[in-house]
């Protein structure tokens, strides 16, 4: 599990680069083909973490619902976020990352609701959730970064 948690923290790192380098209008840009934005990625990034590990863990997620309801699968970008919002989801990238492996490591989760994702892998345990969400997440951060190697190019005409 340690090299698990090592991946994720490296991830979350670059996610974070990507978030604090990349120009704000960019960051919410939807180019044609997609349907949505580096923005959007990184926050759902975060939630999804959350509703694999903690939710279907019968744990409470350490964010607020609402940023839940707002990043979750099935949901699209709405109206660009705040400064402040920016910096809120930046913190918990590295933060939701390393309370998991805390918690992980203090045996905080004792049960799990098997759920099946939509590419059909079922997950019985954390250890299945831990490991789904770092596919997941290397999945979203290739999508971010061709949004961002798409959006730089047009950036440059």
């Amino acid at each position: 599990m340690e090299k698990i948690f090592d991946i994720t923290i490296q991830n979350r790192k670059i996610l974070y680069k990507i978030l604090k380098r990349t120009p704000h209008n960019l960051l919410f840009e939807i180019p044609e083909g997609y349907r949505n934005n580096i923005w959007w990625n990184i926050a759902h990034v975060v939630v999804t973490q959350q509703i694999l590990v903690y939710k279907f863990s019968n744990l409470t997620p350490r964010i607020d619902d609402s940023l839940i309801q707002k990043f979750k699968k099935g949901t699209l970008p709405d109206i660009p976020p705040t400064d402040e919002e920016i910096d809120h989801i930046g913190g918990f990238l590295l933060s939701t990352a390393e309370w998991a492996q805390e918690d992980y490591e203090n045996g905080v989760f004792k049960a799990y609701n098997e759920y099946t994702t939509s590419t059909r892998v079922i997950l019985r345990n954390v250890e299945d959730a831990l490991a789904f969400n770092l596919y997941h997440e290397g999945l979203h951060l290739g999508v971010i970064l061709s949004l961002d190697k798409i959006l730089l190019k047009e950036e440059a005409f």
